[in-house]
């Protein structure tokens, strides 16, 4: 069950992102940047759990409080909620834009017709209140283990069908336009808001068996990530567009098969949004109601007030790459790279790791890493938007 609840927060819309990625950067490259990527995943994890299992705390929120006081707990807390918003968004925008074309197609229903069931502004309030909201009043992550193995197994037949309609043309390369490659290959593998909560209900919690869960979930999701944006590249190339299920829609939108993948992608996405929402309630409850027990009422009332902005957010948001570029240029490089490292630095006793000693050396080098990654990213997003590249074109 931990590794499906992990497998399952580490999966999500970013798959559906991966294609454009490697019709910008070509295959070998597109390989390497994600190998790089996971496996920084796999360290920074690492770094996050010996922390913890140092000083006993399994919230990332109280290790940055142990590190750096009330900021610390703050600055964790804020990146959290940014994140997974960022990521909640991102799926119920599938859900919005996606569900409206599945119906009409199954139906044959005209598209011009202004019907209620073909609005998606309805559709995604809908599924909110009738899926996500009941699953999100779950009282502990764990109880969340079976909808997550079976969101797994709706992208695993996404990937089979992508498999199925990829074609074998020749490999070439595009021109390096990474404004938002990296950004989208880091979203695609944050998963750290979740680890420590899976690592609390875990059936004996240790250090080894955590690593080696968040170590399979990455793996499994480093091969669908591979596979799915390889398959769908090899098929469109260059028209390769920012959501891949949009662009197989261009072979026949009334496909029975293609109208399967579509729904089986929904449904993935939609059982994603209660696993990511967990860290943001329990980063508002650190945050904000770290003295108070357990309170049914709080806990109903932020799951409902999260679901209504995020709802709110999808309905005025422009564009799908834009959230995976901008919240993956931002609080990922803080998830991922910065406060592992910065928390691992201050937490780990000097009389054990010495700061020249190279644990905390490599540590602070991957702090840096983040800095310079976040930097990066932010400038490549603000050129493109300034020059107004057709880099982002293509999307919703």
């Amino acid at each position: 069950m931990s590794v499906f609840n992990l497998g399952n927060a580490i999966m999500g819309s970013g798959i559906l992102g991966l294609a454009y990625a490697m019709a910008n950067t070509g295959i070998l490259l597109f390989l390497f940047l994600l190998t790089v990527v996971a496996v920084l995943s796999c360290y920074s994890i690492h770094l996050l759990l010996k922390s913890s299992g140092i000083v006993g705390i399994r919230a990332y929120e109280q290790l940055g409080y142990r590190a750096f006081g009330t900021p610390g707990k703050m600055a964790a807390g804020i990146a959290i909620t940014l994140q997974n918003i960022g990521a909640m968004s991102s799926y119920l925008y599938i859900v919005k834009s996606e569900f409206p074309l599945v119906i009409q197609a199954f139906s044959r229903a005209d598209p011009t017709a202004d019907l209620w069931y073909l609005n998606g502004n309805y559709l995604v309030v809908m599924v909110s209140i009738g899926v996500i909201l009941p699953l999100a009043l779950m009282k502990q992550l764990g109880y969340l283990g079976y909808t997550s193995g079976f969101s797994l197994s709706c992208m695993v037949f996404f990937l089979s069908r992508s498999v199925v309609y990829g074609n074998t043309g020749r490999l070439r390369a595009f021109p390096l336009q990474t404004a938002y490659t990296i950004p989208i290959l880091a979203f695609a593998f944050v998963c750290h808001p979740e680890v420590l909560p899976i690592y609390t209900e875990l059936r004996n919690p240790t250090q080894r068996r955590m690593q080696h869960v968040s170590n399979l979930s990455i793996l499994v999701m480093y091969t669908m990530y591979f596979l799915a944006a390889l398959f769908g590249y090899l098929t469109f190339y260059g028209k390769t567009e920012t959501e891949l299920l949009h662009t197989y829609s261009r072979i026949d939108p009334y496909d029975t098969l293609i109208l399967c993948v579509r729904l089986a992608v929904l449904t993935a996405v939609t059982l994603t949004v209660p696993i990511v929402l967990f860290p943001v309630r329990r980063a508002l409850n650190q945050m904000f109601f770290a003295s108070k027990s357990f309170n049914w009422l709080r806990h109903v009332a932020i799951a409902v007030t999260l679901l209504s902005f995020i709802n709110m957010l999808v309905i005025f948001a422009p564009n799908i790459l834009g959230i995976f570029g901008v919240i993956g240029a931002t609080s990922a490089p803080c998830l991922i790279f910065i406060f592992p490292a910065i928390f691992y630095i201050r937490i780990v006793p000097k009389e054990q790791e010495p700061m020249h000693s190279i644990p905390k050396i490599l540590a602070a080098c991957f702090a840096g890493l983040g800095v310079a990654f976040m930097i990066m990213s932010l400038s490549f997003i603000i050129i493109d938007w300034t020059t107004g590249s057709s880099n982002s074109g293509g999307g919703h």
